[in-house]
């Protein structure tokens, strides 16, 4: 059938745009009132009867995603039965959801006049979770035929693997273990950086064990998605961790059968969802326009940033709203700190700024209690209640008294910054109550700074060291001043209080002193390939160091396997 012009397609919509809207509202008044009453089958069949009716509808307009979503949500409705009991709250609720988001969604077709039925497909796998049946994959809407296949490892330099069996399995469960560190990193919401750049490394690992073999051609494909992933800060939704779970089974299987598992093919369902990535990261770097063109594609107009832009104004309030209001609040709170600040230096001390700085406390306090963060607001107005009576006894605060209060605006200046990223939760407002420890120190937080600059521009150097070591032949003037420069290293991870990343910083230079450095002979190639591994697992632990994130100590696993591996 051939599809209908866009101009043609909003005329239609626009001419049965009410109609859906008071569907919407009658599919929902009926999905109400069977919540109230589950005896009554015959609201239940209406509820059915108007989805079926906007399932045509959309199906005459073509809004893809509307018309799967209706099914779905059909489909949801015939497994409640009549006089449902608690058990199957989770289903009206969700169906319920699904209802409030179509709606949405007709707002937003008909401001925008463009229909991306990827923004629906979240709350269409919902409805089939709640139903225990298989989501939709995300390129469910993507249609291409991916039968026959380019060469996806063309434009990686893939170095031959060179070694014997033995070495096959250390390099193949080396390569697992990197996967798995990246897919655990993802799942529980990790450095996703960090994450891709390990699916990286990983693939071209596992492309280099398989030698040519088919399924090589699947993780050469892996390989470019991750790096494009990483060039577009495109994120990890739900789909892709279901895909990258599903990919670790062939990893665990060149482990466990061998060079065997190397010689079929990856899933064509696979391969359309690695180029669905690609086509809508938007990127246009060379190896992924290569590989689109094979399919007569071009990179998205509408790429994964915007995906994601749109997808907050459809499912709520995002990240951007939770900025400007934590900015406002931050902009409060500055201008306390510097009448705070002024107070503090002794600077024309003046009582009526007692008085000020309170009523700025309690305004903030007003503010917080309308978002419902209310130890955050106790915590203001006792504070402004202590300047009140500072200002009653005509006298200006104690030293002590001063960094009580500072300490007080801080620690709800911190709490307010994480609004963007925890939300306006409990879990913010918790942190009203909690003392700050040592490892929130400025002090420390700027020595942390300095050190996680040092250890990468170290590693950096290091890396580059052996490079040269091994272009000029082994020639170990390269690598010298080596151990001397990761002992530096070494002293500053102690001092910020790491010591398993110091010490296996202390192993590596210590294998690099006894086995490049002292060696008579020329390293084994497998050598180098731990160091370089434990090196760059190094890097990437490193890049939290100073940040507001949890350290990842599977990443020193990594480093410390890599460097076992070879008995180093």
């Amino acid at each position: 059938m051939v599809q209908s012009s866009l101009a043609t397609k909003s005329q239609s919509f626009d001419l049965v745009k009410s109609e859906i809207e008071q569907t919407i509202k009658q599919a929902e008044s009926s999905l109400e009132r069977f919540q109230e009453n589950r005896e009554s089958g015959e609201d239940l069949q209406n509820c059915v009867d108007y989805l079926n009716q906007l399932r045509g509808i959309f199906i005459l307009v073509e809004l893809r995603g509307g018309t799967l979503l209706c099914q779905e949500a059909v489909a949801m409705a015939n497994d409640v039965p009549v006089g449902a009991n608690d058990d199957k709250n989770i289903l009206l609720t969700t169906l319920n959801s699904a209802l409030f988001i179509l709606r949405r969604y007709v707002e937003y077709y008909h401001q925008q006049r463009e229909d991306h039925p990827e923004l629906l497909l979240p709350v269409i796998n919902e409805l089939r979770e709640a139903r225990r049946e298989k989501p939709y994959p995300e390129s469910c809407f993507f249609d291409v035929d991916v039968k026959e296949r380019p060469d996806f490892c063309a434009d990686l330099k893939l170095d031959a693997f060179e070694g014997n069996e033995a070495d096959y399995e250390v390099l193949a469960r080396r390569m697992r273990l990197t996967f798995q560190v990246a897919l655990l990193g993802v799942l529980r919401d990790r450095n996703d950086a960090v994450s891709k750049k390990l699916f990286a490394r990983a693939a071209r690992g596992f492309a280099r064990l398989c030698q040519g073999a088919p399924m090589g051609q699947m993780w050469c494909l892996l390989a470019i998605v991750a790096d494009t992933m990483l060039d577009r800060a495109m994120i990890f939704t739900k789909a892709r961790k279901r895909m990258l779970m599903r990919i670790e089974r062939y990893g665990r299987e060149v482990v466990y059968v061998g060079k065997v598992a190397t010689a079929k093919d990856a899933p064509d369902s696979l391969i359309r969802d690695l180029i669905y990535m690609l086509y809508r990261s938007g990127s246009a770097n060379p190896e992924v326009t290569r590989i689109l063109s094979a399919y007569s594609l071009a990179p998205a107009e509408f790429p994964d940033s915007m995906l994601e832009a749109h997808a907050r104004r459809l499912y709520g309030p995002g990240s951007d709203v939770l900025k400007s209001l934590s900015d406002a609040l931050q902009d409060e709170l500055n201008q306390l700190k510097d009448k705070l600040d002024i107070i503090e230096r002794g600077i024309e001390p003046d009582l009526a700024e007692l008085s000020s700085i309170a009523d700025a406390l309690e305004r903030l306090a007003n503010t917080l209690v309308m978002l419902d963060l209310n130890k955050l607001a106790g915590i203001s107005r006792d504070e402004a209640a202590k300047l009140r009576k500072w200002e009653e006894d005509n006298r200006l605060p104690g030293d002590d008294e001063l960094y009580r209060l500072a300490d007080s605006v801080l620690g709800v200046e911190d709490a307010v910054m994480q609004i963007v990223t925890r939300g306006i939760t409990s879990e913010t407002d918790a942190l009203a109550g909690s003392r700050r420890n040592r490892d929130e120190s400025v002090y420390l937080q700027e020595a942390m700074f300095v050190v996680a600059d040092e250890a990468r521009g170290a590693l950096t150097l290091a890396k580059r060291a052996i490079t040269a070591f091994i272009e000029s032949d082994y020639e170990k003037l390269h690598l010298a001043n080596l151990p001397a420069t990761l002992h530096s290293i070494w002293g500053g991870l102690q001092m910020v209080n790491d010591p398993g990343a110091a010490s296996v910083l202390k192993r590596v230079a210590a294998s690099i002193q006894d086995r490049l450095l002292d060696a008579r002979q020329a390293p084994p190639h497998q050598v180098l390939e731990a160091l370089a591994d434990a090196l760059t697992s190094l890097e990437y632990y490193i890049e939290s160091i100073g940040k507001r994130e949890d350290r990842n100590p599977d990443l020193l696993k990594l480093a410390e396997s890599s460097l076992d591996d070879v008995g180093l």
